[in-house]
């Protein structure tokens, strides 16, 4: 079975479009949240996020050109000129990412896949459209709008700006998405001929209807922290009332070992295994022995025994429900190892970036693995009586994992989570 590594990344988050941007902000404890800008309708009870609604694609394009051949350069421009929201954060991620794996654009393209993370993208571009239609003249609205609002456009339009000719397509699983997608990335290069499979998580674009219905749900914040929003996603703490969405995009980059090693490569990690279980409910319930079983099922398919695990790079989202159960089951599977065990929760700082939430907080747990330091779960004012684990609370800690548990629970009991090893011990 061939062995699977990581050689390039790339993120857009509120807190950084670069990896060292990223990085330095998540050790620093800095939060990415404040109030919604893209809209302004005080009816909505969601009024803070992490918001990239003004995010300058085009300059952050013109920084990518001059690494660029000018052929790929024109086709991004042009794409993205009409291109949605999340789209244009999809092709961007995936430029940047291919960059940063140093493959060229000489491979054998009908080896490299292409694979999207995510469903009901462009929720905004769809619900604009919509009002354009019903309230004016159905004529005005995007004369692209039947191709754009489908979300297989995200893969191709990453495929035919980086010129990948080999399997191409979309995953959902609400948020678990990039988890699902990274594990179909593996299995096109383990199983199915393809040397590279370009994994993004895309963003997706809240609309304002979207998330006035996850607070009517109660699944996010919408009451004390409005006047603070840098407090308001909180996991851990007694205070927290809901996830704080967020907007953010993360590509990885993954290739078959023995390709990379080739070419001499720079490797960031390895993806030991990725397994995908459900709980048989469609409700938003998390299941604690669902999680269990999930991580359960890692362990025995890649051989690691539960002491082998030394951080966690949690699903925490802040829910006064999820957090607790994410623990129960960490406890269930790990025993009397789970409080040695490093735990931390970037959604502190980044917000939920909800169907690209794993790849983007992979990237940030690879990056710790990297530099030895694990950034701190913040806003943890009053521990929440239950949670008896090491959460890394509001301070870095220093730590050399060797293996990474990259934890993402979807509504609809979606359970899929990824084990990592450390790029050193990739030999």
């Amino acid at each position: 079975m061939r062995r699977v590594v990581v050689t390039g990344m790339s993120v857009i988050t509120p807190l950084g479009d670069t990896l060292d941007g990223l990085y330095g902000n998540l050790m620093a404890g800095r939060s990415g949240i404040g109030r919604w800008t893209f809209f302004d309708d005080e009816r909505v009870y969601a009024k803070v996020g992490g918001d990239l609604s003004g995010y300058d694609w085009k300059a952050r394009l013109e920084s990518l050109r001059p690494r660029l051949p000018e052929a790929n350069y024109l086709r991004a421009r042009k794409l993205m000129r009409g291109a949605p929201f999340s789209t244009r954060l999809s092709v961007l991620a995936s430029v940047d990412a291919w960059l940063d794996a140093g493959l060229g654009f000489d491979i054998d393209f009908t080896r490299a896949a292409t694979l999207l993370a995510g469903h009901n993208l462009n929720e905004h571009y769809l619900l604009r459209n919509h009002q354009v239609f019903m309230e004016s003249e159905p004529d005005w609205i995007d004369a692209n709008a039947a191709l754009l609002d489908l979300d297989t456009d995200h893969a191709s339009s990453v495929s035919e700006v980086l010129g990948c000719r080999g399997a191409s397509y979309t995953m959902g699983g609400a948020c678990a998405s990039a988890n699902i997608a990274l594990r179909a990335a593996v299995d096109e290069v383990r199983h199915h001929g393809h040397n590279v499979a370009v994994m993004t998580g895309a963003a997706l674009e809240f609309s304002p209807m979207g998330l006035h219905a996850m607070a009517l749900l109660g699944a996010i914040t919408t009451r004390s922290f409005n006047d603070e929003p840098t407090r308001a996603s909180r996991p851990y703490d007694r205070r927290r009332e809901g996830f704080v969405p967020s907007h953010g995009t993360g590509t990885l980059i993954l290739e078959a070992y023995e390709h990379a090693r080739a070419r001499g490569a720079r490797i960031h990690g390895e993806v030991l295994g990725c397994v995908a279980m459900s709980d048989g409910n469609h409700l938003p319930n998390p299941s604690p022995e669902g999680q269990a079983a999930t991580i359960r099922r890692l362990l025995e398919d890649t051989g690691t025994a539960p002491e082998q695990i030394d951080f966690v790079s949690a699903h925490a989202t802040s829910t006064p429900l999820g957090d607790l159960s994410e623990l129960r089951a960490l406890r269930s599977v790990f025993g009397k190892h789970a409080h040695k065990l490093k735990i931390n929760a970037p959604k502190s700082m980044l917000g939920h970036t909800c169907w690209s939430a794993p790849v983007v907080e992979t990237i940030a747990g690879l990056l710790q693995m990297k530099h030895g330091q694990l950034h701190p779960s913040i806003n943890v004012d009053e521990l929440d009586p239950e949670v008896d684990l090491d959460i890394c609370a509001n301070q870095p800690v220093a730590h050399r994992s060797e293996l990474m548990l990259k934890n993402s629970f979807g509504f609809g009991g979606i359970n899929c989570c990824a084990l990592w090893r450390h790029p050193a011990s990739v030999a």
